[in-house]
């Protein structure tokens, strides 16, 4: 029998072990790029940093503000353009407070006061996919650069001392595990608050966490009422969670800026995470009870569209162009075509994302539990400014939808708007 002398047998077993724990490296690391990734769908990343044509992450959307037009920047690792040089602090602190490695200032359009909640695990996988799952790209997007006073990014000091808070996230005491879940991530990655907390005369959110009523009470973006998220009455746990998934759901589909939001990040969620924030939305208070519809109302508008007969001018035009999809009854198709009757975007005090919608129609997004795209054609190019709003006026007051009328001049202001 050949014997191994004992140096030999060394030898192998430390190559043995060492292979072993490279493979078991690998895929540890695999592993946490794998959770990056996700972390980085949770954030939103892709929305704003990625625009068609361009490599992904390599900046460059168009972010239009109160101040002017902000460029969205190359997070790819490239070392000259993007965030390749960055150690994993500097990262953390761009993403937290704002502040690049030089010592220059975000503007807010970086939600990073929301994103100060992102927890220290979560942050170091997110940063291992960026440096390690994210292809380099030398793409150099244009530059932000905004009149005087708002170009001097040093005063941004000054707004994060007033309008900041470096407190990371706090659990609701007594909730389940399952709202805290939720709560982090509309409080955090999900930045939600960006959109559905009223602002500020300093254009600051005016809240950060569950803490104060105000917290995603809904506010306004780009002309679009953007509605209260607390406590949802018309919407049960798995209508949020539909909406979120696939865009749409028995009542609603989406539209304006959170057609994006589904399209890139929360239709990637996991079912677990999506009933998180639904039980979260669900547990939130402050949201006035559901009132339920005028039926006797709603019946008359039904009858008199069956009827067409003695039709308003906004009547003849719903028929004319909503009716084959939204139906007599304004309740569409579960699913597939939205409710007008009773919707947010149509009983909203400022009346834009409706007016808006009906000029340059909408697209649901495609995803993984909904492939299909339906979509809904603009008449812009077949109604004039009188007859959106009367259309507009109609559907506002039709069944049981009770909100004021559109004028002329209203749909002119959107219209100049979507030519530019």
């Amino acid at each position: 029998m050949k014997m191994i002398n004992a140096k030999g047998f060394f030898i192998a077993n430390a190559l043995v072990a060492a292979l072993g724990w490279g493979a078991s490296a690998h895929a540890d690391d695999a592993e946490l790029i794998k959770r990056g990734e996700y972390i980085s769908r949770l954030g939103d990343c892709s929305a704003c940093h990625s625009i068609p044509g361009k490599a992904e992450f390599s900046g460059g959307l168009a972010i239009e503000s109160n101040l002017g037009t902000i460029y969205s920047t190359n997070i790819t690792p490239d070392k000259q353009h993007g965030i390749g040089n960055y150690t994993e602090q500097q990262f953390a602190d761009a993403v937290r407070k704002g502040v690049l490695p030089d010592g220059t200032r975000l503007y807010p359009a970086m939600p990073y006061p929301d994103y100060v909640k992102i927890n220290d695990e979560d942050m170091h996988a997110l940063y291992t996919y960026f440096m390690q799952g994210v292809k380099a790209s030398a793409e150099q997007p244009a530059e932000t650069d905004l009149s005087f006073p708002f170009s001097q990014r040093w005063g941004m000091r000054f707004w994060n001392w007033a309008f900041t808070s470096d407190t990371p996230f706090q659990p609701i005491g007594g909730a389940s595990a399952q709202i805290n879940r939720g709560a982090y991530l509309v409080e955090s990655l999900g930045h939600c608050g960006s959109c559905h907390t009223p602002r500020g005369l300093g254009m600051n959110e005016k809240a950060l966490d569950s803490s104060d009523p105000q917290f995603l009470a809904g506010g306004n973006l780009n002309g679009w009422e953007v509605p209260t998220l607390r406590g949802m009455p018309r919407w049960s746990e798995q209508e949020i969670v539909d909406y979120l998934a696939t865009g749409r759901n028995d009542k609603a589909a989406v539209g304006g800026e959170m057609t994006s939001v589904v399209e890139h990040s929360t239709s990637y969620m996991t079912d677990d995470d999506l009933q998180a924030i639904a039980a979260y939305l669900k547990f939130l208070g402050g949201n006035p009870p559901l009132v339920k519809g005028d039926t006797q109302a709603a019946q008359a508008t039904e009858a008199k569209l069956t009827a067409a007969k003695n039709l308003t001018t906004g009547e003849r035009l719903y028929l004319d162009n909503c009716g084959a999809c939204h139906f007599v009854t304004g309740k569409g198709s579960p699913g597939i075509f939205p409710e007008l009757d009773q919707a947010t975007i149509v009983n909203a005090q400022e009346p834009g994302g409706l007016i808006h919608t009906i000029l340059a129609g909408a697209q649901q997004p495609s995803t993984a539990r909904a492939p299909s795209t339906l979509v809904m054609p603009g008449f812009a190019g077949r109604l004039n400014d009188d007859e959106v709003a009367q259309l507009a006026t109609f559907i506002r007051q039709g069944w049981s939808n009770n909100a004021a009328a559109v004028s002329a001049d209203q749909v002119k202001k959107i219209r100049e708007n979507l030519k530019h």
